[in-house]
């Protein structure tokens, strides 16, 4: 079940049910199926409490991702920042929706063995990401 969660700010608006279905098969894409996938959006003081706490990170993200995936059923938990991904929206000049979408599903890509540690993995989680918003 893929589940979307406010923790001290407002849910952002968009069609759970469509978003559902397109983290569904952008998963297949890659060769997975979805368990339990909870998304937490929350404020920017929230997150720096997350990263602090479970990964001793003293900065602001837009994105950390539980990775619990099994058997190649992708489990996981989701906390975005959403004042970072509105900063980061105004700062690349396109629509928060837009980009809130961008990190939602470089979530999952991580959930599938993505990573973008080195320079050359970014360019091509940042391909995958596009890739997959034009599934949207």
């Amino acid at each position: 079940m893929i589940s979307f969660n406010a923790d001290d700010v407002k849910m952002p608006k968009f069609g759970h049910r469509e978003v559902t279905k397109w983290i569904k098969a952008v998963a297949a894409r890659y060769g997975y199926k979805t368990g339990d996938i909870a998304y937490i959006f929350c404020s920017d003081n929230r997150i720096l409490e997350v990263n602090k706490e479970y990964l001793g990170h003293d900065y602001f993200t837009d994105i950390i991702t539980f990775d619990y995936t099994e058997n190649q059923k992708i489990n996981g938990d989701i906390f975005i920042s959403v004042d970072t991904v509105s900063r980061n929206a105004e700062e690349y000049n396109v629509p928060f929706d837009e980009e809130l979408m961008r990190v939602m599903i470089h979530g999952v890509l991580h959930l599938t063995g993505q990573d973008d540690k080195t320079d050359s993995e970014f360019r091509k989680m940042k391909s995958k990401e596009d890739d997959a918003l034009k599934m949207l």
